[in-house]
């Protein structure tokens, strides 16, 4: 009776130890011999922590997260004994992503690998930095105006600013309404144009398809314009 109860123990442990995961976070740190990785995401506007795993001495480890109701942004932190300014931000679906950086280079460098959803982000970033390089360039500009005391060239630098700041909204809605398949859009409208006009994040809302639509973001942004009329009201 005692063996039997014991395989049985056995069998529920192993059993137990089994959890199954939707996402798996491969990730090698160039250069790390010892720290900790994160594994977070957004959960009621907090900050959460999803996984965690203690590097000492080995190069690959992996992190986990259940429950992925659909593609999903996820942020992995490195704490190297000082501040959390370590991050690396990915879009991720169910399956397998894999991050290769290094510790020097942790956030500037990493090369992620996984889903469709992280290309697109990735695209949509590359072209922002362009518009984010313009932008310091403006404000560097204004200041040495503002330094001579040049305030004709400041306003005009000012103007060249706004410009710059309308030409990233409209660039980000027309990408969202040509990714309107893609949980992208909805992420995008939330997280990069929040303030624009509802009529913008409207257009994008109703362009969504179906499946997008029924996505985490998807009924977030919904949620959001529907706030937004509400207060209008």
């Amino acid at each position: 009776m005692k063996k039997v109860l014991y395989i049985f123990l056995s069998l529920l442990i192993i059993a137990c130890s089994k959890e199954e995961h939707d996402l798996t976070v491969k990730v090698n740190v160039n250069g790390l011999k010892k720290g900790v990785l994160y594994l977070k995401k957004i959960k009621n506007n907090n900050l959460i922590t999803v996984d965690t795993v203690a590097v000492n001495g080995q190069s690959d480890v992996e992190l986990r997260a259940a429950s992925l109701q659909s593609p999903e942004v996820f942020y992995l932190f490195l704490d190297k004994n000082s501040s959390e300014k370590d991050q690396i931000k990915f879009f991720a679906d169910k399956g397998i992503t894999e991050i290769k950086t290094s510790v020097k280079n942790f956030g500037l460098e990493a090369k992620i690998n996984g889903s469709e959803q992280q290309k697109i982000y990735e695209d949509y970033r590359l072209v922002m930095s362009r518009f984010n390089e313009q932008n310091l360039d403006l404000i560097k500009e204004r200041f040495e105006a503002l330094k001579k005391g040049d305030t004709a060239e400041s306003n005009t630098i000012q103007e060249k600013s706004d410009s710059n700041l309308k030409r990233r909204y409209l660039y980000t809605v027309n990408f969202a309404l040509n990714h309107k398949d893609s949980e992208v859009a909805p992420y995008l409208a939330l997280t990069e144009i929040y303030n624009a006009q509802v009529k913008f994040l409207d257009t994008i809302n109703n362009s969504l398809t179906p499946k997008v639509k029924a996505s985490k973001y998807g009924k977030e942004l919904q949620e959001f314009i529907d706030e937004i009329k509400q207060s209008e009201k």
